[in-house]
């Protein structure tokens, strides 16, 4: 295949994810700036083995490719902090509570305003989870990757993938539940509706 080809059939398999690609990106460096370089140079490294790619599912890849490029830029940068301290607070279990959630506000601009809000907190509260949870979090509520895709994504057990999702969302709750207040309520609806940047 030639390269103009091979350019045109790369476009047209890994563009329509690139949006996925900066969202897992964000939500993994924590910033804009690392976020784009990340994307850039996971989609430099997609092209560059693109004739590799057998035609599996291309969002998978992409976003594989992207966690992959994540640790490999960033490993030496985080090599004194590589391991996740235990905080007993933060890695408590939550057994009654559920996810919070956002919905939709009418036209009414206190909802709008309490939505924003809601929004703000809960973007706080994800980026003190965990990258190994958090990353699961995003791949399954806002990417809408099933289990067997984020398995095959992060390179672990389907097991695994359910038991990091089911430990970040609790950890989601209880960091979302400290920035807000005991009494703060979220209203309706269920995150995968917030796209979060």
């Amino acid at each position: 295949m030639n390269d103009v080809n091979l350019a045109a059939r790369f476009q047209a398999v890994a563009l329509p994810h690139l949006d996925a690609a900066y969202n897992l990106a964000r939500w993994l460096t924590g910033n804009d700036h690392d976020a784009e370089d990340v994307a850039q140079e996971a989609y430099l490294r997609a092209f560059k083995f693109f004739d590799g790619f057998r035609g599996e599912d291309a969002r998978t890849w992409i976003l594989t490719i992207v966690r992959n490029t994540f640790y490999s830029l960033y490993r030496k940068a985080r090599t004194h902090n590589a391991s996740t301290e235990f905080d007993e607070d933060l890695h408590s279990s939550i057994d009654d509570a559920s996810i919070p959630s956002i919905g939709r506000a009418e036209n009414d601009p206190a909802a709008i305003a309490s939505g924003r809000e809601e929004v703000g907190l809960l973007d706080r509260a994800l980026g003190e989870v965990p990258v190994e949870y958090r990353e699961a979090l995003v791949l399954r509520e806002l990417e809408d990757l099933s289990y067997k895709e984020i398995a095959a994504a992060l390179g672990v057990p389907i097991g695994t993938v359910m038991s990091r999702i089911a430990r970040g969302r609790g950890l989601l709750l209880k960091s979302f539940k400290r920035l807000s207040g005991e009494n703060h309520e979220l209203h309706a609806s269920a995150i995968p509706n917030c796209r979060v940047r």
